[in-house]
């Protein structure tokens, strides 16, 4: 069953900063939400924090030298040389400039956008700065940088907040992002096509499901 273009929707989406598939399930459900949205629809988008790497430190490292050390370094070259990565997506990735990095402090921005109704937004920049700009968004300043970019008022406090909602998620038995989670819908887990976000949205929620 369909929805009507007026039936609100709510929306988790669980992902790392550091996180290439993360990115391109954004930009995949970005798509989607707008289409969404174009037919007179809402849908309230609620980001939820994970690490991939929490003990990394914010000083962060070439990406590429941590992909040698997982796969060696002739899989690593072959990711920086595979610029197509993203291509089909509207992406411009360069992996061999990205810095991997912790990403706690910009998940703790992204919260703070996100209050200010600029999650969206500040999202998009984070990956897009790290995955393509080749900054290292565990930095302070570069962190200060975007949030002025985009319009974010930093907060002062956050950390306690953002540390208990990293073990929350880790205890609903989520290992691996993106996730996505549909309220009333599915669960949809990796980069999805964007089609397949777009009748999540459209298909009439199951209230049993609901949070």
């Amino acid at each position: 069953m369909e929805l009507t273009a007026r039936t609100p929707r709510r929306v988790e989406f669980v992902l790392d900063l550091i996180c290439v598939h993360s990115y391109i399930a954004l930009t995949r459900w970005s798509r989607a939400a707008k289409r969404f949205r174009d037919s007179g629809a809402e849908v309230e988008v609620v980001f939820r924090p994970f690490q991939l790497a929490p003990e990394t430190p914010s000083t962060g490292r070439p990406l590429f030298e941590v992909h040698k050390e997982a796969f060696g370094e002739e899989k690593a070259r072959a990711i920086v040389r595979d610029t197509g990565f993203g291509a089909e997506d509207g992406l411009r990735l360069n992996f061999e400039r990205a810095v991997y990095t912790n990403t706690f402090e910009a998940h703790r921005l992204l919260a703070d956008a996100a209050g200010q109704g600029l999650g969206e937004a500040m999202a998009e920049r984070l990956f897009r700065a790290y995955l393509t700009d080749g900054s290292n968004i565990g930095d302070p300043h570069t962190l200060a940088r975007l949030a002025d970019e985009i319009g974010v008022v930093r907060s002062e406090g956050g950390g306690t907040a953002l540390r208990a909602e990293l073990d929350r998620v880790r205890t609903l038995g989520i290992g691996s992002v993106p996730l996505v989670l549909f309220d009333g819908g599915p669960a949809l887990g990796g980069a999805q096509p964007e089609a397949v976000y777009f009748q999540a949205l459209t298909t009439q929620p199951d209230p049993s499901l609901r949070g």
